[in-house]
């Protein structure tokens, strides 16, 4: 980390799942979706953006913004709607219900949760409900993350607890309707909770979880706790013992009791987890923020569980801090998005054991989440990471933007941008397909007219 400073970093789910797999290039759907959760049949009509607040932007709220992403539409590439939920929240993951009639975000400053209801009216969604007791109800968890569909359930990661706010944390579930069921607590060097420790770290860390339904297995990934992701990234990264302060694991658990099973070394803070889909790999890839390496999730011969770092992405030296990854469907290529750079790699995992950049692009001058169809035409990006950690509104770039291309098979080919700066929206980051066909809706000839 030598030379690093602020400047230089500056039983639903089976038939639809098997309906896409049926439909082929006819069905267009986020990759990195619950195997739970309906899919989307033909060109997705929205994505909705769950929107980072700054002071001084527009109203200076959260919000979830409507992008209409479908070329046959008469407000293609425009915002079309947002909806503010007041003030700042530290916006950050999003996730459908697995019938996709509501779309839960969650604050990880503010620990709220915000339901959106996206079928009304898939156009402009409209907030339905707000948990604003999850420490409460969860006996202490800080900083809901990941929002990922189960059957008529709603599963949580957190970032931090509320006695330290440090990284041990816990999975929370909910139901579909907004009622707390139970809180699993991370296997921790004090407390395995069941689990085998299988090398030198237990460090009860959490950041995301992806569900193996064919394994029975629930895996989890770690990053840090408040103290940190709420700090000033230059301050954060001047700190050695906070920077000794990042997750180190990954923890596979029962799927169906939510038991953690066994906990494994992946060093380097891991953060998105992304599954693959063929009904015979039994393996997940993650990719490390401090240690820029793409680590592969495997189930061996012996039915037991691995990991092993395969390859690395980029120059490490450099920091170019990998943050979001994208999977395709056919489990052949990995998107792996790296912030500081504001890069996108592409990576042939065919053989996962092996992975092999055959492409890059700059999409801008910072870089975050990516999401692509499930036919692998289409990918969008934005460019938010955390408010204290991205490169400031009034520095030279393309900072905070929605961007859309198309994928040939061997390139990207720009689509359109939208700047939401100078939209007045603030810092885009997480991204969710909608599309009228899911709720038996056509889609209207007439543009739709933009409602903020």
């Amino acid at each position: 980390m030598e030379g690093l400073n602020a400047k230089n970093l500056g039983a639903v789910g089976a038939f639809f799942i098997g309906l896409s797999l049926l439909a082929g290039a006819a069905v267009a759907d986020e990759t990195c979706m619950s195997p739970y959760m309906a899919k989307i049949v033909g060109q997705e009509d929205f994505v909705y953006i769950w929107t980072v607040g700054i002071e001084g932007v527009g109203d200076g709220s959260d919000k979830l913004v409507t992008v209409d992403v479908n070329p046959g539409s008469p407000g293609y590439g425009t915002v079309v709607h947002s909806v503010s939920v007041g003030g700042r929240h530290e916006a950050h993951h999003s996730g459908l219900t697995d019938d996709r009639r509501y779309l839960w975000a969650s604050g990880l400053q503010s620990n709220q949760i915000f339901i959106f209801d996206v079928h009304t009216n898939p156009a402009q969604p409209s907030l339905h409900k707000t948990i604003t007791d999850f420490v409460e109800q969860s006996g202490g968890v800080v900083g809901p993350h990941t929002n990922y569909a189960m059957p008529g359930r709603m599963l949580f990661t957190g970032l931090s607890n509320a006695e330290d706010k440090e990284g041990r944390t816990a999975l929370v579930e909910y139901t579909n309707a907004g009622d707390f069921v139970a809180t699993y607590w991370m296997p921790d060097a004090e407390n395995l909770r069941g689990a085998t420790q299988s090398g030198e770290f237990a460090d009860g860390y959490g950041y995301d979880v992806r569900a193996l339904p064919r394994r029975n297995v629930l895996v989890t990934s770690s990053f840090t706790g408040f103290n940190n992701y709420m700090r000033n990234l230059g301050e954060l990264m001047a700190d050695e013992q906070a920077m000794q302060r990042f997750g180190n694991t990954v923890v596979i658990w029962d799927l169906h009791t939510r038991q953690p099973r066994k906990i494994l070394d992946v060093p380097g803070a891991p953060l998105e987890i992304r599954c693959a889909w063929g009904a015979n790999s039994n393996y997940c890839f993650t990719t490390t923020a401090l240690t820029s390496k793409i680590w592969l999730i495997y189930e061996d011969e012996t039915g037991e569980w691995q990991a092993q770092a395969v390859a690395d992405i980029a120059d490490a030296s450099k920091i170019p801090l990998p943050v979001d990854i994208s999977i395709a469907a056919d489990d052949g290529l990995l998107f792996v998005d790296t912030w500081n750079d504001g890069t996108t790699r592409v990576f042939d995992v065919s053989d996962p054991f092996s992975p092999k950049q055959i492409y890059e692009r700059k999409i801008g001058d910072q870089v975050n989440m990516l999401s692509q169809s499930w036919d692998g035409e289409r990918i969008y990006f934005t460019s938010s990471l955390l408010a204290n950690w991205d490169k400031q509104a009034g520095e030279p770039g393309e900072l905070q933007y929605f961007k859309a291309f198309s994928w040939d098979g061997q390139a990207l080919q720009p689509g359109f941008a939208i700047d939401f700066l100078a939209e007045e929206l603030g810092a885009p980051h997480q991204m969710r397909f909608g599309a009228y066909a899911l709720y038996g809706k056509q889609r209207p000839t007439a543009s739709i007219s933009r409602e903020d």
